[in-house]
């Protein structure tokens, strides 16, 4: 039923394909793409949701506050199956993925990415894994662009543009915040694209706020009704909270990677690896249940008017009305948050950085503001500073300060605390940039040349191989032969450049025809001089294997018009920084999303 059922909306897609032009047919499926994304969030969100319900529910009858610590070793060894026997044995995590395809992959994405990150991360987050749904429901987003491209024969431009559209429905109808999922695929994501892309971008993203909207229980969604209004009499301290935001988005990237290279390394199977990972993940969750899924119940909690509620059902709970003992619970997992993420993760779990940056960023806060306020420096209000805190992680983890700042104000319910959402993400963003060049998102990506950065010749050039564009028909000589047979290839072929090869192909010198003009025209010269005697060695060598923003450096240096390529140590061609950057700009103009 179910497959009758699609395969008539296809042939409906088809002819409205036929009937409605290009541009008119992109809208369209803007607005397919944004429901697609809409319902997996409903799917992700609701069955994470009631798992959290149904555990704390069992624990608060049985008083078994072992519960939430079990959940998590289920969810992360079914994870792991399900990507041995269902999967093929692997599955990509992270949105950086997503910028692999554009870059790489002429924006195609696998099918099985449609599901694939449904399944897994329900089983992972769902079940209790400190990590985010956001990622997954990201990468389903885009993979449900892409497919859809595919689908109907559409063209490089627009299967990023679908991409695109993915990703901000998903965003948007995770948080109801529809502008905040436009400005995330753009920032994050789409680092060039025009004005004119923005309209199916943003159709795309009002369809998944809506459709999440009429779906989805309002409890389920991360909303704030409840804040203070802005004081500029605070703005020292949103300063120094922007400072604070910042070097803790240090922190958390560089040990996030320290527990992923951890596990990277173990050299046990997965199911082993993933029961490690998942025990010392239980005993965290045991001594802060805070920890349990993506917590965003935790920051509401954090933001209300009785945060000591936070610390009931915890080995904790006599401590619920003692300020201090609340504040040291916060403080210790807010550090210790990036572990539990980090394990989640790296022992075989599915999940995301989106969520853990919030959670982090809304603890951060607290911490702030309610250290200030118990040494009686000063009265800061706390949920503000809760709220703007999200914003400050969010920025420097994601280098994505406009996300950040338009995500918390649309979360809370309207821009009151514009100002110091501007202070704080902006403050973060500069020190994050300072000690991480790159987001944590793309940042292995970044080291092994692959990655989008927010550079643009940068994104164009990882995007070409180099093998694509080396000329190996070029003509050699041998050292010790005169010029005449170089005059006569110079007449005969439109070479301007010649290397010189031994027998055994190995590049002893190079010849350009502008360095020995003068000679060639003397008869005696040409006939009495030999190769080896006007020969210059090269300035720089390429390899096939270099990255293209290498060649141009390389070529940038030398301020050559060619240089030859070596292979295996021996001659294999030469490279026109002509041809280069034809094929600059070549891609340049077919990446540019208009």
């Amino acid at each position: 039923m179910f497959k009758k059922v699609i395969a008539k909306l296809e042939v409906i897609i088809a002819v409205a394909q036929s009937i409605l032009t290009p541009k008119q047919f992109i809208f369209l499926s803007a607005v397919l793409v944004g429901i697609s994304s809409a319902f997996a969030v409903i799917v992700l969100k609701t069955f994470a949701h009631w798992v959290f319900s149904f555990a704390t529910y069992v624990s608060g009858i049985l008083k078994l506050g072992f519960l939430n610590s079990i959940l998590p070793i289920i969810g992360i060894l079914l994870t792991v199956l399900v990507v041995k026997k269902v999967l093929g044995g692997t599955i990509q995590k992270g949105t950086s993925q997503i910028l692999y395809a554009v870059a790489k992959k002429a924006s195609i994405i696998p099918k099985k990415q449609m599901y694939a990150q449904i399944v897994t991360s329900s089983l992972t987050v769902g079940l209790g894994g400190s990590a985010g749904l956001e990622s997954p429901i990201v990468i389903t987003g885009a993979a449900f662009g892409s497919n859809y491209a595919q689908k109907y024969k559409l063209s490089y431009k627009d299967r990023t543009l679908l991409i695109g559209c993915g990703v901000a429905a998903g965003i948007a109808a995770a948080f109801n915040a529809p502008i905040a999922g436009v400005l995330f695929a753009i920032e994050v994501l789409l680092v060039d694209v025009s004005i004119a892309a923005f309209t199916p971008i943003m159709i795309a993203a009002a369809t998944g706020a809506l459709v999440s909207v009429i779906a989805l229980n309002e409890e389920i969604l991360l909303s704030f009704k409840q804040q203070q209004s802005f004081d500029y009499h605070n703005i020292v301290y949103y300063i120094l909270l922007g400072l604070f935001t910042g070097f803790i988005s240090v922190y958390y990237s560089r040990n996030f990677q320290r527990v992923e290279h951890f596990f990277a390394r173990l050299k046990l199977s997965p199911y082993k690896k993933a029961l490690f990972g998942a025990s010392i993940l239980a005993i965290l969750i045991f001594i802060f249940p805070t920890l349990f899924g993506e917590g965003y119940e935790s920051i509401k909690t954090l933001s209300e008017n009785d945060p000591g509620k936070l610390l009931e059902n915890t080995l904790f709970s006599s401590f619920r009305d003692n300020s201090w003992a609340l504040l040291l619970f916060v403080g210790c997992t807010m550090m210790i948050k990036v572990f539990a993420t980090g394990i989640t993760l790296g022992s075989g779990g599915n999940g995301g950085n989106f969520a853990p940056s919030l959670f982090l960023g809304s603890y951060v806060g607290f911490f702030f503001s309610k250290f200030l306020n118990l040494t009686g420096l000063t009265k800061l209000p706390v949920s503000n500073f809760t709220l703007v805190g999200m914003a400050g992680i969010l920025s420097g983890l994601f280098h994505a300060p406009l996300t950040a700042i338009f995500l918390i104000a649309e979360i809370t319910g309207g821009y009151n605390l514009m100002i110091p959402l501007m202070i704080v993400a902006s403050i973060s963003f500069a020190i994050s940039k300072r000690f991480e060049k790159h987001s944590m998102d793309v940042k292995n990506l970044v080291q092994k040349g692959h990655a989008f950065t927010s550079n643009k010749d940068t994104n164009v050039l990882s995007t070409l191989e180099t093998s694509t564009i080396i000329q190996t028909d070029f003509l050699t000589v041998t050292p010790n032969e005169n010029l005449e047979r170089l005059v006569d290839l110079i007449s005969h072929s439109n070479q301007v450049i010649f290397g010189v090869v031994d027998l055994e192909q190995n590049l002893l010198g190079i010849v350009h025809f502008n360095d020995i003009r003068e000679i060639i025209f003397n008869n005696y010269r040409v006939k009495y001089t030999l190769v080896k005697e006007i020969m210059l060695k090269p300035v720089e060598t390429i390899s096939p294997d270099d990255s293209m923003e290498m060649v141009m450096n390389k070529f940038e240096k030398s301020k050559k018009a060619f240089l030859p390529v070596i292979k295996d140590g021996k001659y294999y061609g030469f490279i026109s920084k002509s041809v280069a950057l034809e094929a600059y700009r070549t891609k340049l103009k077919s990446m540019t999303i208009e």
